[in-house]
């Protein structure tokens, strides 16, 4: 079904779409947010947050910025899903002031009231989201993605998890990080595995007559995602068991399977359906890593841990978030230079992020490249993208992103 068209709205051009606000704080905040945690761990500053520093630092990847994505992807496409009119205006407005204000709660916890006003400030916006979404899928009679209901659940308890150790109620913020993620992980695997073929297919039809096209959705895809599923929730409920590594081993493998059938090496000359090949590659490299790391002095948790979240979800976000602001703002969808650097940038910030443990005395140098590589890519899209999120729909361009 087409999206609808959008309400007359005579207001700023950045509230007449979710996609355009979400996807530009999202950024603007990964590209702050790192440097501010590499301070912090290097002890150059002191942010006055009620929550541990390494718990900061991992609540805001996913309850902040991967968050703020999920919401701009879900407000474009739940009205393609649903046929109903998009959130714009004054309501887009509040989700976004809610978001905003919970970024600053967390971040200023420890003096503003403390961890009880921090919890009930940076709660509120999953929340509210929650109830929106719902109205809309179930207004919408869209019973085929009530799980995107569940899966903003789980980032709710996830983050409630967080608050209630910083609150002494309970020592339950490793394990509620470790649900966002795995939250976030599900939802790029289940995603992915719709756009990611599908764009490919698209593109494939128009460059190359009769070329071999992506595999259909079939019983490999359904044990690849139920694997992935399984795996994941152990990873939440016993990271450490040899059952979760070897769910993880074969969650890897079955990734791995499921995205060779894709044809993404024949996308070579689009890198905007080629970056989403990369990011659901990350995913199964993670999950690989993640299994063999028990069993591998050498190789540290915290690499494969960063292979499934700077590059898997990094990647896979920045990758959406490119695609659907060119499409939705009437731009032609392909990757100029800038984008392509963007690509570039957070490919080299999972590289490095990934080879800082083993650099010895360097380790300290190759974090802050791995974060410089991140905040360039995320601060290169606010400046290519925020003219586009800020002003009205090009005249005359395909509608579909």
């Amino acid at each position: 079904m087409p999206i609808p068209r959008y309400r007359r709205y005579d207001g700023a051009a950045l509230f007449s779409a979710g996609f355009r606000p979400f996807f530009l704080c999202a950024a603007l905040w990964a590209a702050l947010a790192i440097p501010a945690w590499l301070l912090m761990f290097t002890a150059a500053i002191e942010i006055p947050t009620a929550l541990a520093p390494a718990t900061w630092h991992v609540h805001e990847m996913v309850f902040g910025y991967g968050v703020a994505t999920v919401a701009g992807f879900l407000l474009t496409a739940i009205p393609n899903w649903t046929g109903r009119m998009p959130l714009q205006g004054g309501p887009l407005m509040l989700l976004v002031a809610l978001w905003l204000i919970g970024r600053v709660a967390v971040l200023a916890s420890a003096r503003l009231g403390g961890a009880g006003l921090a919890a009930v400030a940076d709660l509120a916006f999953p929340l509210v989201f929650l109830a929106v979404v719902a109205r809309e899928i179930i207004a919408g009679r869209n019973w085929r993605n009530l799980p995107m209901l569940g899966a903003l659940a789980l980032l709710l308890v996830g983050n409630a998890l967080v608050h209630a150790q910083a609150l002494g109620w309970s020592a339950t913020a490793a394990a509620g990080n470790r649900l966002g993620i795995a939250t976030l992980l599900m939802l790029i695997s289940l995603v992915g595995g719709r756009i990611v073929p599908s764009f490919t297919r698209n593109w494939l039809v128009k460059q190359q007559a009769g070329a071999r096209e992506p595999a259909s959705f079939d019983p490999l895809d359904s044990l690849a995602l139920a694997l992935t599923a399984a795996a994941l929730l152990l990873w939440v409920v016993a990271p450490e068991g040899r059952l979760a590594a070897a769910m993880q081993l074969a969650a890897g493998i079955a990734l791995a399977a499921r995205l060779a059938r894709w044809r993404g090496g024949r996308t070579w000359r689009e890198p905007l359906v080629l970056v989403l090949h990369v990011g659901y590659g990350w995913l199964a490299l993670g999950f690989v890593l993640l299994a063999l790391s028990p069993f591998v002095p050498a190789l540290p948790p915290t690499a494969a841990l960063h292979a499934l979240t700077v590059g898997g979800i990094g990647t896979m976000t920045l990758a959406v978030m490119t695609r659907a602001s060119l499409g939705h703002t009437g731009r032609a969808l392909t990757a100029g230079p800038g984008t392509i650097a963007i690509y570039a940038l957070v490919t080299l910030a999972a590289l490095l992020r990934l080879a800082a443990p083993f650099g010895g005395n360097q380790y300290i140098l190759l974090l802050g490249c791995a974060g410089a590589a991140w905040s360039g890519a995320f601060g290169l899209f606010v400046v290519l993208y925020a003219p586009a999120l800020m002003q009205p729909r090009a005249a005359g361009a395909a509608r579909s992103a």
